[in-house]
C-alpha cells in the first residue's frame, strides 16, 4: 500500500545552508513538494542567501552548527563528518531524501527508511575534479587533505552503498555514480522557473545589446581568467555578475572593457540575460551547470566549452556553440566566428523548457511513487 508521505515521514537532508546555487534550488523545489518535511544539515547560516531562501522551514542543524565559526572549519575539520551525520536519528521516517555533494550526505537509512540519494556529484575534492579552492598549493596542506581524503574516499564509498536508490542530476554525475560508487541512477535534471520570466514582466524578444555576459559564483573551477583573457584580447564588451573568492584576482586582469557587477538581484539577472548577446561559461567539469539553462531561457544562445553538463543542456548550432580547448585562444577563435543574430530565442526558450520546475516536481514525485 502506497503510504502519503508528510512531514511524520518524509525527512530532507543537505549538506549545508549558506550559499544559494542550484543544489539549493533542487532543495527549494522538494521543500515546496513537502513543506512539512524537515531539513536535516549540518549548519545553517540563517542570514545567508540561502539561509534567507529557507526562513520558513523547519531547520534541524547538527551540533557542529553551534560551533562559532563553523562555516570556517568544517573543511579543515571534514573528518568528522561522518560524527556529525551519525549525531541524527533518522529510524523515525519511511523515507529520506538526500541531497548530497560536498559532505557525503547519504547513507542514512535504517531497517525500515529508505532513501533516494539526489547527487548533484560525488565530492569533488575526494575524486580528482577541480574545486573552488586551489588546496593544492599549499604543501602541508596538500599533505593533509591527501591522507584525510584516503579515509574519507572510504567512507563516502561504504554510505554510497546503503542508498536505497540514486538519483543523478546529469547523465555526466550519473557516469560518476557508477565509475566511483559502482550504483545504478537515474536522471531527473535540476529545475528552473521559466515562469519567473513572467512574473518580472521582462520582454522575452528584446534586441540584443553589445556585451557578453557571463557570472555566477566567482571560483577557480569556473576558469572565468580564460573568458576574461579573451576579451582583453578582442576588446569586446563583457559583463561579470556574482562573487566568489577570485574577484579581486578576477578584477585585477580585467580590462576597462570588462564591467563587474557583483551580487544582482533576480529581477536584474534576467534582465541582463535578455539583453546579452550571448553567456559565455567555461568549467571543465561542470556537474549540471544551472546558468546556460537560465540564459536559455531567457531567449539567449550560450558558448560554452564542450565537456560535462553544457553538452547535455545546450544544441550545438542552435541555441548555442562550443569551444574544444580551455585556452583563451580557442574562446577567441569562437568568439570571433560567433553570429548572434544566428539564434532564434524561440528555440532557446524551448531548450530550456525541458528543465521546467514542473517537469522536475513531476518526475521526482512519480520516482518516489515508485519506490515508497
Amino acid at each position: 500500500m502506497k503510504k502519503n508521505l508528510s512531514r511524520s515521514n518524509l525527512a530532507l537532508v543537505h549538506d549545508y545552508l549558506k550559499e544559494y546555487g542550484g543544489a539549493e534550488r533542487v532543495l527549494l523545489a522538494l521543500h515546496e513538494i513537502w513543506p512539512e518535511a524537515p531539513i536535516y544539515t549540518i549548519y545553517w547560516k540563517k542570514n545567508s542567501p540561502a539561509g534567507k531562501a529557507f526562513a520558513g522551514a523547519k531547520i534541524i542543524q547538527s551540533w557542529f552548527g553551534y560551533l562559532p565559526f563553523c562555516d570556517k572549519l568544517i573543511s579543515p575539520l571534514r573528518f568528522l563528518i561522518p560524527l556529525i551525520w551519525r549525531s541524527f536519528d533518522f529510524s523515525k521516517y519511511d523515507l529520506v531524501i538526500s541531497s548530497a555533494s560536498w559532505a557525503m550526505t547519504k547513507g542514512f537509512v535504517s531497517e525500515k527508511t529508505k532513501e533516494i540519494c539526489y547527487c548533484h556529484t560525488p565530492p569533488r575534492y575526494l575524486y580528482g575534479y577541480e574545486t573552488s579552492k586551489n588546496w593544492q598549493k599549499n604543501l602541508m596542506i596538500r599533505v593533509y587533505a591527501l591522507i584525510v581524503n584516503h579515509f574519507m574516499r572510504q567512507y563516502d564509498f561504504r554510505r554510497a552503498q546503503k542508498v536505497t536508490f540514486f538519483v543523478a542530476n546529469s547523465r555526466e554525475v550519473q557516469k560518476r555514480i557508477k565509475k566511483f560508487y559502482r550504483r545504478e541512477s537515474m536522471v531527473i535534471n535540476p529545475p528552473i522557473e521559466n515562469l519567473k520570466l513572467k512574473s518580472k514582466n521582462l520582454k522575452l524578444n528584446v534586441k540584443f545589446q553589445n556585451y557578453f555576459l557571463t557570472g555566477g559564483r566567482l571560483e577557480k573551477s569556473k576558469n572565468f581568467d580564460l573568458i576574461i583573457g579573451a576579451f582583453n584580447e578582442l576588446g569586446w564588451s563583457l559583463k561579470i555578475y556574482g562573487r566568489g573568492s577570485q574577484e579581486k584576482y578576477l578584477r585585477q586582469i580585467a580590462g576597462k572593457n570588462i564591467e563587474f557587477l557583483g551580487w544582482i538581484s533576480e529581477e536584474e539577472k534576467w534582465r541582463f540575460l535578455t539583453e546579452c548577446k550571448a553567456f559565455i561559461c567555461a568549467a571543465a567539469d561542470e556537474d549540471f551547470g544551472i546558468t546556460p539553462v537560465e540564459a536559455q531561457a531567457a531567449g539567449r544562445p550560450v558558448i560554452a566549452f564542450r565537456g560535462g553538463g553544457y553538452l547535455e543542456t545546450v544544441v550545438e548550432g542552435k541555441t548555442g556553440e562550443f569551444f574544444d580547448k580551455l585556452t583563451i585562444e580557442d574562446i577567441v577563435e569562437t568568439l570571433r566566428n560567433f553570429k548572434p543574430e544566428k539564434y532564434k530565442p524561440e528555440d532557446c526558450r524551448k531548450q530550456a523548457g525541458k528543465f521546467d520546475k514542473a517537469n522536475f516536481a513531476k518526475k521526482i514525485k512519480n520516482f518516489v511513487k515508485k519506490v515508497v
